[in-house]
């Protein structure tokens, strides 16, 4: 469990991905989901929740959240505006020379792309919500981590598809 004061300092955090932090905590307060930029402070990887849960191989909201702590060691979240809804990781920016394999299937999102972040706390739907909430100032993912992800992802629909 994450202290309060922790929370009010990931919150503050991600809110200064944007120039004018306090923008977004006027959204949190109003809807639950700020859109912040990408690109500065962190990126996303937009990954479809068909490839996630075949991942993690189940259905069950509390297992997938253990499977992907593990897995990932950093924040994702579940937005379901989608037909099919998506898991958004929170990762590194881009390294130079670093080409992310899975474009066409798990689009990375960085600069010129914004993102709808729920506010901390905000872990169970209706909506969008944390799975993996971020446990510190700047916690994210590492971009090869997320690939390894997907690419495990990929080879257990492969299969399925046969």
């Amino acid at each position: 469990m994450i202290a309060r004061q922790d929370v009010d300092q990931i919150a503050t955090w991600l809110a200064c991905a944007q120039q004018a932090p306090e923008q977004a905590r006027r959204e949190w307060a109003d809807t639950g989901v700020a859109l912040l930029p990408l690109g500065r402070r962190f990126e996303a990887a937009r990954l479809p929740a068909r490839l996630v849960l075949a991942a993690v191989d189940t259905y069950d909201p509390p297992e997938i959240t253990e499977r992907l702590t593990r897995f990932l060691n950093g924040p994702a979240f579940f937005d379901g505006r989608a037909m099919v809804g998506t898991f958004d990781i929170l990762m590194r920016t881009h390294r130079t020379g670093h080409v992310w394999k899975y474009q066409d299937i798990a689009p990375r999102l960085g600069v010129g792309n914004y993102l709808g972040v729920p506010r901390m706390g905000r872990t169970k739907p209706p909506g969008t919500h944390w799975v993996v909430p971020p446990r510190f100032e700047g916690d994210l993912c590492e971009p090869a981590t997320v690939e390894a992800l997907i690419g495990f992802g990929l080879s257990i629909t492969q299969e399925a598809d046969l």
